[in-house]
């Protein structure tokens, strides 16, 4: 009687515990979580060419960096993740991708300090590309956990008060925050690196880059909405939140 009992309690509170959220032991989780890991690391190699559309008005021109190109789709990745799996397996990716990260600014930097063979004629080439790139992962880093830990806590934090229903305003408002919170923290360190001096310059680059990525995400919203949906029919331990 009283194993049964255990039963009937754990089983309660495992159904308590993922309510609203799916397990991470499905093929979806990995699979998001290395294209999650992919995006970071290609955005934050382009991110060392610094880019400027204009002028747009007078002297006036758009600054941004090549991250802008696939970064925000890690924000879409991220809200999917936050969205089918909860707020742990979210933070589980970015440490992944914060390691990742890491090891690749390691490796170009050392790669850039040792001694280059006789027939490699690009050393100082590839020195121009890696030794700002060090910086901009640096820049990437920070900007990149503080801004996907607040992206996955504010959507996490409004599923739990508003259950499956508004899933716009969850996405839209966990991205307005956590995109602004990544763009000052990028912009601020990785400025320098791509050549950015005046304050001008630096207004218009964080401005630039959080409503940018911000309206990405809104025009790639009907994807965002179909893929959740996809995943969530198909992970068996999927529990609707209440």
């Amino acid at each position: 009687m009283r194993q049964c009992l255990d039963k009937r309690v754990t089983s309660t509170t495992t159904q308590t515990e993922h309510r609203g959220f799916a397990t991470t032991g499905s093929a979806y989780y990995p699979t998001l979580v290395a294209v999650f890991t992919g995006l970071v690391l290609i955005s934050n190699v382009a991110a060392t060419k610094g880019i400027a559309f204009g002028p747009i008005v007078g002297d006036w021109s758009l600054i941004t960096d090549g991250g802008f190109i696939v970064f925000p789709l890690t924000y879409v990745i991220g809200d999917v993740l936050s969205e089918i799996y909860g707020f742990a397996a979210t933070r589980r990716a970015i440490y992944i991708a914060f390691v990742m990260e890491a090891i690749a600014a390691f490796t170009f930097w050392l790669t850039a300090y040792l001694p280059a063979a006789d027939f490699y004629t690009n050393q100082a080439a590839f020195e121009a590309v890696v030794k700002p790139f060090t910086q901009l992962i640096i820049a990437g880093l920070a900007g990149f956990i503080v801004g996907q830990t607040l992206n996955a806590w504010v959507l996490v934090r409004i599923k739990e008060r508003a259950g499956e229903k508004r899933l716009w305003v969850r996405l839209i408002g966990s991205t307005v925050v956590g995109e602004f919170a990544d763009t000052l923290v990028f912009c601020s360190i990785a400025a320098g690196a791509i050549g950015i001096t005046s304050f001008g310059d630096f207004v218009t680059y964080v401005a630039i880059g959080w409503v940018y990525k911000t309206a990405v995400e809104a025009i790639v919203l009907p994807v965002t909405y179909r893929v959740i949906a996809f995943i969530k029919r198909r992970e068996p331990t999927y529990g609707t939140a209440v």
